[in-house]
């Protein structure tokens, strides 16, 4: 049998002891600096403390499972977009795939429980070797008696409990550590964000729900392959659905020519726009393995645990936010920003903390088109300082609904970074905004 998850009180010991190793190493290693007549660490020094907490991230989170180890696959995700070392993203990355599988006597167990009939009547063959193992959940290859190839998940045990277990810890912990410089309102509302998507993602017969959805949006585009969900053999710990055609990230990149890579960049470009802006219902996971792509390009949509859907009068703003700031209207947009409570406070310095940062994004958003990875993309390193320079500035909010926004729009940028297709951002993100405005307007 696997073993059984941490229990309430070694879960809190084990992120509690992993917060105060990780941020006590830099206090450390900033006071030993300092004593030996430094500003600040070396980059060679802070490239090996990187390393070395990645290295203890990936070990606890990795022990926990649950909420914690998808929460450290979330850094893994932001890893490569904020160029960290390679040796970091290779450790963090080993959240992707390092998860422990459960023993097949108990995947057995728990599907026959819940679809209330035995497996060999259930499917036509099923195989034991599982395809991969999450923090949340482990797939099986198996085949319907009709012959459908499909793939089915299955919960695991007791998951149900850690998430909020986990989440309160975190919270806790990054509070009182201080790691978070923002006010407890704010705290508040991102963490029960947090929690309300993976609370959705432990409801497969929601995700069922989501699949549907997203196969009705996106069933009949020709770069995109979304599967179809089994209902007979679903319930609310097993999904089953249709087994998607495609290749890792990783494999595709092997092999795909360059009008393939450049489909795959497109493809992937319009789906995040679309979903955010148009649909209103965003695949908010961007996990890399949550992507297939097909050798002529063509993209596949996996695990739809996680969808966030937005507020079209909320989105309608958060787009004027974004065309007052591509026009350089300054004023326009911070009055935009309190509106819709991302600035707080009557402060001058706070402002223009704000102004910068919103800037810098608008800037991207003007240059046309350029190759995302290439040479002339520089946004993460243009973007990087000013986003940092946030967390001093407790009167600039990050409004909740913007979490999964970004981070879909984190992990999207990601991949394309690899796929390296020319695009013009700008050029798209103004085209949904428009309608996104004149919709929440009343105009279309």
């Amino acid at each position: 049998m696997a073993p059984k998850p941490p229990s309430r009180l070694r879960r809190i010991a084990r992120l509690t002891g992993l917060t105060s190793k990780v941020t006590g190493s830099y206090v450390s290693e900033r006071v030993k600096s300092a004593l030996a007549g430094k500003r600040d660490l070396s980059d060679e020094d802070r490239d090996k403390l990187h390393i070395e907490n990645a290295e203890r991230v990936v070990e606890a989170m990795s022990k926990l499972k649950g909420a914690a180890m998808k929460l450290g696959q979330g850094m893994a995700i932001a890893a490569r977009s904020l160029d960290l070392p390679p040796e970091v993203t290779a450790q963090l990355n080993k959240l992707n795939n390092e998860a422990e599988p459960v023993p097949f006597s108990e995947i057995r167990e728990d599907i026959e429980k819940s679809l209330g009939r035995p497996l060999t009547e259930a499917f036509q063959s099923f195989d034991e070797t599982p395809l991969g193992t999450a923090s949340l959940a482990q797939a099986h290859r198996a085949v319907l008696p009709d012959g459908s190839d499909v793939v089915v998940k299955v919960l695991h045990r007791g998951i149900d409990g850690s998430v909020h277990t986990d989440l309160m810890a975190l919270k806790t912990i990054m509070i009182g550590s201080r790691v978070l410089r923002r006010d407890k309102k704010e705290v508040d509302a991102a963490f029960a964000e947090i929690q309300a998507r993976l609370e959705e993602e432990l409801d497969y017969l929601q995700e069922a729900v989501n699949i549907s959805v997203f196969h009705e949006q996106w069933g009949d585009d020709p770069d995109v392959r979304v599967p179809r969900v089994h209902g007979g053999w679903s319930t609310e710990r097993v999904l089953t659905m249709d087994r998607m055609p495609g290749l890792h990230i990783d494999e595709f990149l092997k092999v795909a020519t360059p009008q393939a890579r450049q489909r795959a960049g497109e493809t992937l470009a319009r789906l995040y726009y679309t979903m955010a802006f148009d649909n209103r219902t965003l695949h908010a996971d961007p996990h890399p393995g949550n992507y297939l792509f097909e050798p002529d390009g063509r993209v596949g949509l996996l695990d739809f645990g996680c969808v966030k859907r937005f507020d079209e009068f909320w989105i309608g703003r958060y787009c004027r936010l974004a065309m007052l700031a591509i026009d350089d209207d300054r004023e326009g947009a911070l009055r935009e920003a309190r509106e819709m409570e991302a600035l707080v406070v009557d402060d001058k310095k706070t402002e223009e903390a704000l102004w910068a940062f919103l800037k810098g994004l608008a800037h991207h958003l003007r240059k046309g088109p350029f190759q995302v990875g290439g040479p002339d993309d520089k946004i993460i390193e243009e973007i990087r300082p000013v986003a940092r320079n946030l967390a001093f500035y407790p009167g600039i909010h990050a409004p909740s609904d913007v979490l999964f926004l970004h981070r879909s729009l984190a992990g999207i940028y990601s991949l394309s970074r690899r796929l390296k297709p020319t695009l013009d951002p700008g050029s798209m993100f103004c085209e949904v905004a428009e309608r996104a405005i004149a919709r929440s307007e009343g105009r279309l």
